[in-house]
């Protein structure tokens, strides 16, 4: 049972903290958007991002100029360096430190930001959540979102709920079970590896679906989020009050073609998780562990673990400051972790590409683009950017061009703060560096 008072707050929890940048930018209508999408086919991002791998060989940039594979390589801690010798104009910095901390941008826990694999800025913030819980209440829970035990660090540690950015670790240790051929690629039949759960409801257009449109988001499958968290039969609340949280996504319907209309859907997240599991023989929990968290130097982590004994894949990965900048900057390393090739190059560039280049392209609006569970955001004049977004104000922002990871966690889901940190990146850290070029 979770509290689900919400505040003005109207968008689903899980939709990667939308409400703090998207819905800003673009005034969309917050209702489940589905978009004809008129660029990349089925598999076009899988054989372009072959393709330009292939093609630029071994000095390939991947996502861009800046994405060097040379290190420096953090140990058990990143390397430290200054503003001033990175490039960044400190004073700049200084004054986004100051209204983080005044709570200009809301209830922020942390700020890291690294350029040339070396941290520049690194801010903890202190916040009271037991007033919090205090004055929104509900049943303690691992699914009640004002329960200081669970959010936004799990109890007597420093790993922080990642939300949906959840989605974005999980694509990548999907990627590398792509890699080494326990799936054979983003064309194989999604539902395949659901024959255990048969008989659910089925048709023609489940029957068509591919792997790479649960990636995109464009899975057909009929999720109902009018209005926001807070309504009862949003279907992420029935989702986390289900004891069986696979069934109950393959008992959806479709109301849409496969690989056609963008709608986000947490849903599609566990299925990929489970995906992933029935593909490797091992949880995505332990999954990630071997193959993912320690190549890289992740040694704690949490995983909420749903009813059905599932990794909840969806938003429920904790993961420290520091820790979640190793993801963004293996990325940003087009994979490769000293030396070693973690995740191909391939799934890198396929997974930040827009493979959904507008996820509402019937407004006038200023809208991102989508990936393989990565948000791409673009902006007119402004370097490419990657992310990783997750309810309350997780970001894990990655600009090849300028050698820069970016992590924000954050934990305000009430009310909405008067600046989003996600926002920052184009308002005030990209403009530190390019004052100084």
């Amino acid at each position: 049972m979770r509290n689900r008072g919400l505040g003005d707050i109207h968008l689903p929890r899980a939709m990667g903290g939308l409400e703090t940048w998207w819905s800003r930018i673009s005034e969309v209508d917050r209702r489940p958007v589905t978009p004809r999408i008129v660029g990349f086919g089925k598999s076009a991002a899988w054989a372009l991002a072959a393709l330009m791998v292939g093609c630029a060989g071994s000095d390939a940039g991947g996502s861009g100029e800046g994405a060097a594979t040379s290190g420096p390589w953090p140990a058990e801690s990143w390397p430290v360096s200054t503003p001033v010798a990175e490039g960044i104009d400190p004073e700049a910095l200084d004054s986004l430190v100051a209204d983080l901390e005044s709570g200009e941008y809301g209830l922020v826990d942390a700020f890291l930001l690294i350029r040339n694999g070396r941290v520049v800025a690194d801010h903890r913030f202190t916040q009271d959540y037991d007033s919090v819980f205090a004055l929104y209440g509900g049943e303690p829970g691992m699914y009640n979102y004002d329960d200081p035990a669970w959010h936004p660090y799990r109890e007597g540690t420093d790993l922080h709920t990642l939300q949906s950015v959840t989605k974005s670790v999980t694509s990548a240790a999907l990627g590398i079970a792509v890699d080494e051929g326990f799936i054979p690629d983003v064309t194989v039949p999604a539902y395949s590896f659901f024959e255990s759960y048969e008989p659910y409801p089925t048709d023609a257009r489940k029957a068509a679906t591919t792997l790479e449109d649960f990636l995109t988001m464009r899975s057909g499958i009929a999720w109902r989020t009018e209005g926001g968290y807070a309504d009862e039969e949003h279907s992420t609340v029935l989702l986390e009050a289900s004891d069986a949280w696979i069934r109950f996504v393959l008992d959806q319907p479709t109301d849409t073609a496969p690989g056609v209309f963008y709608e986000y859907n947490d849903g599609v997240s566990v299925l990929l998780g489970k995906i992933l599991r029935e593909a490797t023989g091992q949880r995505a929990d332990a999954w990630a562990r071997e193959r993912l968290f320690e190549p890289i130097g992740i040694d704690e982590f949490y995983w909420k673990i749903t009813p059905d004994g599932e990794a909840d894949t969806e938003g429920g990965l904790y993961l420290a400051t520091h820790d979640l900048a190793r993801i963004g900057y293996l990325f940003l390393r087009n994979g490769e972790w000293d030396g070693q090739q973690v995740v191909s190059r391939e799934w890198v560039a396929a997974s930040t590409a827009p493979v959904v280049p507008d996820v509402n392209p019937d407004n006038d609006g200023r809208d991102p683009g989508y990936g393989y569970q990565w948000w791409v955001p673009v902006r007119e004049g402004a370097p490419e950017v990657f992310m990783g977004n997750g309810y309350g104000g997780q970001f894990l922002q990655v600009v090849p061009e300028l050698d820069l990871v970016v992590v924000f966690n954050g934990w305000h889901h009430h009310e909405r703060p008067p600046r989003s940190t996600a926002e920052a990146l184009w308002e005030r850290i990209i403009p530190a560096i390019r004052s100084q070029e």
